[in-house]
């Protein structure tokens, strides 16, 4: 009898020591019982619910706590910490997280573009305005051809004419 009351009573010991903690009814002293949040992440959680209210998942909190990233969402999650009673799962902040690498790559395309734009037509005015050979077409060119673009016109008729017989 004994040692099934004391089974028993160790059985509730561990499964409160694994209690999930719900970070939007959570104390100060609850939150910071998961390895990993002290005093600050603690304060910054509790400011944030007291700010905009309760966290509706796992994403909210990474959106609007600083310190809480992907990696320590996932390590608090396994210790206990949950939101609406649900663990944190890496798969949907890895979407919010490719949907905002997605929207930066397209912005980045576009500026891209653009700088791409100014430099043709500052090559095109380049040309116009005297030059031989096009910026794009000198960058590539060899050393030669660079030396004789930029040389005056004197030289490149020059260096472009027969050589003398003797």
């Amino acid at each position: 009898m004994i040692k099934q009351l004391l089974a028993a009573l160790l059985v509730f010991v561990a499964g409160a020591a694994f209690a999930a903690i719900d970070i939007n009814k959570a104390t100060q002293a609850d939150l910071e019982s998961i390895k990993g949040i002290g005093p600050v992440i603690s304060s910054k959680i509790l400011d944030e619910r007291k700010k905009g209210g309760a966290f509706k998942d796992w994403p909210d909190v990474l959106a609007r706590v600083k310190g809480i990233g992907e990696g320590n969402a996932s390590k608090f999650s396994a210790d206990g910490l949950t939101v609406n009673d649900k663990a944190y799962r890496p798969a949907a902040a890895s979407t919010m997280k490719d949907s905002k690498a997605m929207a930066k790559t397209e912005a980045d395309a576009k500026a891209d573009k653009k700088a791409d734009a100014k430099a043709d037509a500052k090559a095109d005015k380049k040309t116009a305005a005297g030059s031989s050979v096009p910026m794009k077409a000198a960058a590539s060119a060899p050393a030669s051809m660079k030396a004789a673009a930029s040389a005056p016109a004197t030289m490149k008729a020059a260096a472009s004419a027969p050589a003398a017989k003797k």
